[in-house]
């Protein structure tokens, strides 16, 4: 697991590829209480002119985190997270965050990663996390 001391300006965090399937998508909706039916009911997503359910923003949300914690492991912090949504997460398609360290201050032993998620249609997510490291 990084330490603060160990990373520099512009290092580049491993990529997490993750399958977007049916399960994730409403599971992910019914998870967090979004019970919109275009995150659930295929015919209600296509009635929104949508060609399958979608993703909604907090599982995406949850998957920035999962990415971010699995590069800075247990003794880092998430200290705030910005994101914007882009393109659409569909089934059947899969998403690649990648992310590197843009920003470093020693005052609070923080750095700055700013992401992308891409799937086959574009980022579907953008943003910045800052983050405690050990």
């Amino acid at each position: 697991m990084p330490k603060f001391d160990d990373i520099a300006v512009g290092a580049e965090l491993p990529a997490l590829t993750v399958p977007v399937t049916v399960a994730l998508v409403a599971g992910g909706g019914i998870a967090t209480r979004d019970y919109f039916p275009g995150h659930h009911d295929l015919e209600a997503a296509r009635e929104l002119g949508s060609p399958h359910i979608f993703m909604n923003i907090l599982t995406t949300n949850g998957l920035v985190q999962r990415f971010i914690d699995d590069w800075s492991g247990p003794e880092g912090r998430m200290r705030d997270l910005k994101i914007k949504l882009g393109a659409p997460n569909y089934p059947g398609d899969a998403m690649t965050i990648s992310g590197a360290v843009t920003d470093k201050r020693e005052s609070d032993r923080t750095v700055e990663v700013t992401l992308k998620g891409a799937n086959s249609m574009g980022n579907h997510v953008t943003g910045t996390v800052r983050v405690s490291l050990p």
